[in-house]
């Protein structure tokens, strides 16, 4: 016997048409808003370089000074972005990276000054990269055991280490800027190669390094499941503990990198070197498409964010705007991206926490 569409056993598996287009539209509109910060970045510079022309007669995007100028902008907020987008997508926030940065920046600095005289000047470097790193690792694995081991909250865990390496980094600094004495220092924080600064090469090695990391590893994924749903991870079997305890760690240490090479570039520690930063960090990785709610966001999106923040505040400067927009400029774009992360997500069906 032959079965006909009619008999109601038969499923009819074909898609409907209006089905078939409303995915499609879905679909676009998903990447639409992934792409957001992408498309951000683009709108920004078509503005700033329409100004440029009109009110300046030149260029603002095509000048060879102000890419350089944008890119180490955006170093150190990058950075700490960097680190920031492995926590925010696990679910968490770290609000001490400021001050890490500052504490790593000012070890450095000390450091290298006190060595410098017996090691000669390129080991003392070495040996001031890794100490200042290895000093930032202290409050991230403070960080992490209070959050994986104790349950304190993010936000409370790490808003209280804000103040601890704010205080230490002050007191390590006598509350002034610590200057070094390195040529070799100085070469890297401010030395060029074919036009790319040292530091933003560095970063980009880093960032690129961390991109790997996020996208590619077991570490990476696990993360993205933790922040998805923490107790399906933990059927799961990712050892939520550990993977917290590390993920802060590694925070941590993109601050110290941070702090190092800030102080290479103006050869001084500085305590408050990232104070002004932990917003800039915070909205990069949000403007770059991460979700506040945890698991999702990239790499990827977050240098985009990073390039948002820097096109924007070295911009404003550039058309002679004067400088608190920039605080109005990055809040307003702040707002925007988790307007277009929450639509997202109330169209995809995913959770809005009333």
């Amino acid at each position: 016997m032959t079965a006909t569409k009619a008999d109601p056993l038969v499923v009819d598996t074909h898609p409907k048409p209006q089905a078939d287009h409303a995915d499609r539209a879905k679909t676009l509109v998903q990447r639409i808003a992934d792409l957001r910060a992408w498309l951000f970045l683009a709108g920004l510079i078509l503005v700033f370089e329409a100004w440029a022309r009109f009110d300046f007669g030149g260029t603002f995007i095509l000048n060879p000074f102000n890419l350089q100028s944008i890119a180490i902008f955006a170093v150190a907020p990058l950075l700490l972005a960097t680190g920031q987008t492995f926590v925010i997508i696990s679910g968490g926030i770290d609000l001490s990276l400021g001050f890490i940065m500052g504490l790593a920046a000012v070890v450095a600095a000390h450091v290298i000054n006190a060595v410098t005289p017996s090691l000669g000047i390129p080991f003392a470097v070495l040996l001031g990269f890794l100490v200042g790193v290895l000093v930032a690792l202290v409050p991230g694995v403070i960080n992490g055991l209070l959050v994986s081991r104790l349950r304190v909250p993010p936000f409370i865990g790490t808003l209280g280490m804000f103040g601890v390496a704010r205080g230490v980094a002050f007191l390590l600094a006598g509350g002034t800027t610590v200057p070094v004495s390195n040529s070799f220092f100085a070469v890297i924080g401010n030395g060029r190669f074919l036009s790319i600064p040292y530091i933003v090469i560095i970063t980009a090695v880093f960032v690129l390094i961390m991109h790997y990391v996020l996208s590619q590893t077991r570490f990476g994924q696990h993360n993205y499941a933790i922040g998805a749903n923490v107790q399906a991870a933990r059927r799961a079997g990712i050892d939520i503990k550990a993977h917290l305890l590390r993920l802060y760690i590694l925070s941590a240490g993109c601050a110290g990198l941070a702090g190092v090479l800030y102080s290479a570039r103006f050869n001084a520690g500085a305590a408050q070197a990232g104070e002004p930063l932990l917003l800039d960090c915070v909205a990069a990785v949000v403007i770059g498409g991460a979700s506040l709610f945890g698991g999702s966001g990239t790499i990827l999106g977050t240098v985009a964010g990073a390039f948002v923040i820097a096109v924007i505040q070295y911009g404003l400067v550039f058309v002679n705007v004067e400088p608190f927009w920039q605080f109005i400029s990055v809040g307003v774009v702040i707002i925007i991206s988790v307007l277009i992360d929450q639509a997202q997500r109330r169209f995809s069906g995913g959770r809005v926490d009333e």
